[in-house]
């Protein structure tokens, strides 16, 4: 009876274990992340981003973590002590290790993109230009991340991976369906233009009709499983501080021999005094032209506050005539297929519109009379009525948005309809607008999704009651063998 009860218990014992289904477990997504230095003209910043690892149609769907901004000018500044350079990218790279959990740090790709002003630096002094980035190099490669490079962007790159993080971040692209639990494409997706205003140089980025694809303008992305022909350009040389200095010698030399100049953009009550040798240093003020006088003399610029001399004067800047009667070309005789669509303006656009207030949606002519207003405006009223904002700024608002409106008017030919197409604005939800987060975007195309990880396990409630069920067998047969 013993060996019969013991029978029974064990060919219970396999029953029950054959009705208890095996099934595949899947476990979340591994988690990456990445970082990315913007390496600007005049500031760096450092952003870190993640991403699951099972990703929609090749492409990640990324998130910013942190930002964190480098303190001191821009890489391209420290060309006469390259070292440097490196040594101020460590606090930021410190705080983005607190953000980056230990054991992805390893793997975590860390690249670092220079844009205009080291464009500016390799042109004027190549040798010191690799010798910044060799610095900074070294600098990252003392962190246990994974370096991936550290590289001067081309304009168009900048332009184009702009134009990819406005999309991104406004749902453009992709869009998560809780209904459908999956990341879908917007049936009439809205394509936004991206309108980028640096130190050093200005991009702009937009899907025109089929006419501009076979340019040499025209890039081609492939996103989230579609493909993207778009127009792109980058004008070096246009950014508002090498504008400024532009301006300034355009002004001088227009008054030459004088030592005292007057600046219509300036406010009034406002004097600057600067050295002839400070154009000589940059490829935007050509030190050679011969109108530039000899010497390494000092002129004093007078501030005006003439809103319309201005606007002539930043006029003047741009060779409209090498265009001809062409309407597919912006100035200096560059192709520009027509306009199309909204546009978002970031980086200097939002920032200097944000200071005067002025905001989307205002008709253009309310926008030119608070431009005049703000430019009547005498430099002793502007420096008490902003006592916090930085003084060398403050004097340049006049020029920067009168030199916005001819960028966007007469060089990228908005009009008064169009320009309501145009948003100023340097944050979607929680991320900053740039090129950065494009730039991680694309990269993450060339990053193998992993599958997710499977594991085989067992329903945990068959499970349970299938243990209670063995010992209570077990009990029952140890009871009867003692019987």
């Amino acid at each position: 009876s013993a060996i019969v009860a013991a029978l029974v218990a064990l060919s219970i014992i396999a029953l029950v274990l054959s009705l208890v289904r095996v099934e595949d477990v899947t476990l979340p997504p591994l988690v990456k992340y990445g970082m990315v230095f913007d390496a600007g003209s005049s500031h760096t910043s450092l952003f870190v981003y993640e991403w699951d690892s099972d990703k929609e149609n090749d492409t990640g769907v990324v998130s910013q973590t942190l930002s964190c901004d480098v303190q001191g000018q821009g890489i391209s500044s420290y060309a006469n002590n390259p070292p440097e350079a490196g040594n101020s990218l460590r606090e930021c790279l410190d705080k983005a290790l607190q953000v980056v959990p230990a054991e992805k740090q390893r793997d975590t790709p860390a690249y670092l993109g220079a844009t205009a002003g080291m464009r500016l630096l390799r042109e004027q002094n190549s040798s010191a230009a690799e010798q910044v980035l060799a610095e900074v190099a070294k600098t990252m490669q003392e962190y246990p991340v994974a370096f991936k490079g550290a590289r001067i962007l081309t304009g168009e790159e900048e332009g184009a991976y702009g134009w990819i993080t406005i999309n991104y971040l406004l749902d453009s692209f992709t869009k998560y369906s809780p209904r459908a639990h999956a990341w879908l494409r917007p049936e009439a997706a809205n394509i936004f233009g991206a309108l980028d205003l640096g130190g050093a140089s200005t991009q702009i980025t937009f899907m025109p009709e089929g006419s501009a694809l076979s340019r040499n303008e025209a890039s081609e992305f492939t996103l989230y499983g579609y493909s993207y022909n778009i127009y792109t350009h980058s004008y070096l040389c246009y950014g508002q501080n090498e504008m400024l200095k532009r301006l300034a010698k355009e002004l001088i030399v227009e008054s030459s021999p004088s030592t005292r100049v007057h600046h219509p953009c300036y406010p009034k009550g406002y004097n600057e005094t600067v050295s002839l040798s400070s154009f000589r240093a940059s490829p935007c003020t050509d030190g050679s032209d011969p109108r530039l006088p000899p010497g390494d003399s000092s002129v004093t610029l007078e501030g005006r506050g003439n809103a319309s001399a201005c606007l002539a004067a930043l006029r003047k800047l741009f060779n409209f005539s090498a265009c001809g009667q062409s309407q597919d070309c912006t100035f200096d005789g560059v192709y520009q297929p027509p306009l199309r669509g909204q546009f978002i303006a970031f980086s200097a656009f939002y920032y200097n519109f944000k200071f005067l207030n002025l905001t989307e949606g205002q008709p253009l002519a309310v926008v030119r009379e608070a431009i005049e207003g703000f430019c009547a405006r005498s430099w002793e009223d502007l420096s008490s009525s902003y006592p916090k904002e930085n003084p060398k700024r403050l004097p340049k608002y006049c020029a920067n948005a009168n030199y916005i409106l001819t960028l966007l008017l007469d060089a990228y030919k908005f009009n008064e309809t169009s320009w309501n197409n145009i948003f100023f604005q340097m944050k979607a939800g929680s991320a900053d607008v740039g090129w950065t987060l494009g730039y991680m975007l694309n990269l993450t195309n060339m990053v193998p999704a992993e599958a997710p990880a499977r594991v085989k396990g067992h329903r945990p409630s068959l499970w349970a009651a299938a243990i209670t069920f063995i010992i209570l067998t077990l009990v029952l047969g140890l009871a009867a063998l003692l019987l």
